[in-house]
């Protein structure tokens, strides 16, 4: 365990009265606190693509048709630095990361106003890396928060104030990436763990104490899973992706499913055994997309030419072993980055590398029930968020659309350009009580997706 002596102090934002000021919203030409606006307890997304790690948002009452009810921008705030991170919104305050002040830093915003709450350094440096800037958004449990820096360090902090409370460096695991992009996972807190991806020899996944950050197991994921290559023939290479843990319940075994270098693997969570693992939807590039895990099944995509798949999971002795329901080719289905929500029995997202084409797909086949061949309104790949019904495609370019989440057929119901735009717009959107947060490199909008 290192000592935290580089790290500087949070700063805390400016003024009590501005603080006061945003516990109110205005409704009617009424001040009301915000719940009472509400009706209800507040919505959190307390980590990566929201309570569940799925991209589903529990928002109702929306807007349907943005051609008649555009979204309208409550606020755009500054200071979150430059990065691709998403945010985490929980407790009255967004979190994200980013790098600024010639360090990477966990930012804290207050959710009513924007303003900068405190900012928290996580790094001595700014991380070196191809496409500069953070990648990680910040997981909160119980007041703390977890947060991996793209140079490969997790950290805890306190959500309060920013206060480090420990942080430990990939490299004592022997840390490796697949690829020169930087670390971009979001870690994940189960129970009293918090897990994330050194992707090292003496620890490909590892599991710690999420008070002291104590060792409690590390996974050794082998470097070569079956020959090694990929369903094109293509050498794999080991080490961490660009992905982040999700749990099943696959076979009766709880387990830890991750999207490494080598390919798709899950590690018992008891004791981080290595279970299964299947190779052929990796590529040597960059694997990204989060798998979607649903009763004993795992579905996962990637790009750079790659393709798709469903694996179905039996136990097998001490093992599990995966078993291959299907596998989509590259011109079928493959999700470059932006992630794939699964609403009933269909599965919906972007479609080929660096494309976003809008696509339905039948989970349980496999088959392809509308699109993958038309452009959406905007360019490049497409984040994708759910929410009421509605689908909520966020484009590299910077457009924003709305699409009904229904296998009945595509249909677009408006888009619209947010009010600032700089360089690739990879932040996933997030909708939290019927607002929408769009993460811009220094800049956080939020718009009202409610049409009051």
């Amino acid at each position: 365990m290192r000592s935290r002596r580089f790290l500087i102090g949070p700063r805390v934002g400016r003024s009590a009265v501005a603080l006061a000021s945003a516990l109110l919203l205005m409704v009617g030409g009424s001040l009301l606190p915000l719940d009472t606006a509400r009706g209800g307890e507040p919505e959190s997304w307390p980590q990566w693509r929201g309570p569940n790690r799925d991209g589903r948002s529990t928002s109702t009452g929306l807007a349907t048709d943005w051609e008649t009810t555009p979204p309208s921008l409550v606020w755009m705030a500054e200071g979150m630095g430059g990065g691709y991170a998403g945010v985490a919104i929980a407790d009255g305050k967004i979190f994200t990361t980013g790098n600024r002040d010639g360090a990477q830093a966990v930012v804290a915003v207050d959710q009513q106003t924007g303003q900068v709450l405190w900012t928290s350094r996580i790094t001595d440096s700014e991380p070196n890396h191809d496409y500069g800037g953070s990648r990680c958004t910040p997981s909160y449990d119980d007041g703390k928060l977890y947060v991996v820096a793209s140079s490969g360090r997790i950290v805890c902090l306190e959500a309060a104030d920013g206060r480090v409370r420990w942080f430990r460096d990939f490299s004592d695991w022997g840390g490796q990436m697949m690829s020169g992009w930087g670390y971009s996972e979001s870690p994940l807190v189960d129970g009293n763990l918090v897990l994330c991806t050194p992707g090292g020899e003496r620890g490909t996944i590892v599991a710690l104490n999420k008070n002291t950050g104590r060792d409690v197991w590390a996974a050794e994921v082998p470097n070569v899973i079956g020959d090694g290559k990929n369903h094109n023939g293509t050498d794999l290479r080991p080490g961490a992706g660009y992905s982040s843990i999700v749990i099943s319940e696959a076979a009766g075994v709880k387990q830890y499913v991750q999207l490494l270098g080598q390919g798709v693997v899950g590690v018992r969570a008891r004791d981080g055994r290595y279970l299964w693992g299947y190779e052929e939807v990796a590529n040597n590039v960059a694997n990204i997309p989060t798998p979607i895990p649903f009763g004993d099944r795992i579905f996962c995509t990637t790009g750079y030419g790659t393709g798709a798949a469903l694996l179905e999971l039996a136990k097998r002795g001490e093992r599990v072993e995966a078993r291959e329901v299907y596998f989509l080719d590259q011109r079928t289905f493959q999700n470059h980055h932006g992630g794939v929500v699964q609403v009933g029995d269909y599965l919906y997202g972007g479609h080929r590398h660096n494309e976003g084409f809008p696509i339905c797909v039948e989970l349980a086949t496999g088959k392809v029930i509308w699109g993958g061949d038309e452009r959406g309104p905007g360019g490049g790949s497409a984040a994708v968020t759910y929410a009421d019904g509605m689908l909520v495609f966020r484009y590299q370019d910077g457009v924003v659309a709305l699409i009904e989440a229904t296998p009945d057929g595509y249909r677009l119901k408006g888009s619209f350009r947010p009010e600032y735009q700089e360089r690739e717009s990879w932040a996933h959107p997030v909708i939290v009580d019927g607002r929408l947060y769009l993460r811009e490199q220094d800049k956080l909008m939020c718009y009202d997706l409610r049409g009051r």
